[in-house]
């Protein structure tokens, strides 16, 4: 449901976003992959699961979330009560499109023995179908908490699971899904850049491929990458993630220099995602106005995929939106 805004010339988006907000006591949300112009605008700025929780917190009668599907679904099972909408509905995520719930379903079936520690960027129907919700930044306080005995199926993520399997010597079963932005890196791009500032460490999202995380200084989620870069020493921070977090760098550091890791051909706008980049200062504006494209959930999905979300909170809730991986 994409939407066009060539009607809307001559309207001060801004300010009838901020009418809007006002007149639906929305909340509005950003992830950090989002345009900085939505950022600057957001009620709260954040990863996934953080922002889901703190709009949960609010007396707010319309979440905005402007991210991708499974982060407003996220934020629906966490707030039923409240309206959800989501800008642009085709925004997607590769990760969760590589993981239908039926091959998912199947799969834990075929492994009886296994729990799924399942990676929040999934749908709400694997969710339901998952013993353990985990974020990159509770990853690894979930893991070490699961007995060493006890067989462990991780999706959707590879990268994600591999890297957790290869840090803790924890055999995994894992799904075969990728981030499209971080498989995109280049190894190649990445020591050229390295060889041009080589005094500056490299900060890496778990979801990038191994030839990736191998050279990088510190690991983490995009909320842990963020509080590295407020606190390494040194004036340059190569940056392995969507490019769009750099914009809460400048912001808070701009003395600094913050550098995006390159794609394949060192040029290439292919680490942008594009299903973020779908959300829109103008869609926003539409979905506020119509309170559409909205999120609806059957209550009995809602309450199994809560379950799952339960549980991790229960494990690590003091991990969420604190970057804990750390550096390797």
């Amino acid at each position: 449901m994409t939407v066009m805004s060539a009607d809307l010339s001559g309207i001060d988006i801004r300010a009838e976003i901020e009418r809007l907000r006002k007149e639906r006591n929305a909340v509005i949300l950003a992830h950090y992959y989002q345009k900085p112009e939505i950022q600057d605008l957001a009620d709260y700025v954040g990863d996934s699961l953080e922002l889901s929780r703190k709009a949960a917190a609010t007396d707010a009668d319309v979440i905005a979330f402007c991210g991708v599907k499974f982060m407003a679904d996220t934020a629906k099972i966490l707030s039923p009560e409240k309206i959800v909408v989501l800008p642009d509905l085709e925004a997607g995520c590769s990760l969760e499109d590589s993981c239908p719930p039926e091959k998912f379903k199947a799969f834990r079936e075929a492994h009886p023995d296994h729990i799924a520690l399942t990676y929040i960027n999934c749908s709400t129907e694997v969710k339901a179908l998952s013993d353990v919700i985990v974020t990159s930044s509770s990853a690894e306080t979930i893991l070490q908490q699961i007995p060493k005995d006890q067989k462990i199926i991780f999706g959707p993520d590879r990268h994600l699971g591999g890297y957790l399997s290869r840090k803790f010597n924890r055999e995994m079963l894992l799904w075969p899904g990728v981030c499209i932005v971080h498989e995109a890196f280049s190894e190649t791009e990445l020591l050229k850049l390295k060889a041009l500032h080589p005094g500056a460490p490299i900060a890496a999202h778990p979801e990038c491929p191994p030839h990736i995380i191998d050279h990088a200084d510190y690991v983490g989620s995009t909320s842990g990458i963020l509080k590295f870069a407020q606190e390494f020493e040194g004036e340059t921070l190569i940056v392995a993630t969507e490019p769009h977090i750099i914009h809460q760098m400048e912001k808070a550091l701009p003395g600094k220099t913050f550098i995006g890791a390159p794609g394949a051909d060192g040029n290439c706008a292919c680490n942008i995602c594009p299903y973020m980049a779908l959300n829109t200062l103008e869609k926003l504006y539409l979905a506020l106005r119509d309170l559409q494209p909205r999120i609806e959930i059957e209550e009995g999905l809602r309450l199994a995929a809560k379950k799952s979300l339960d549980r991790m909170l229960e494990l690590a809730s003091g991990t969420v939106g604190k970057g804990d991986l750390g550096a390797r």
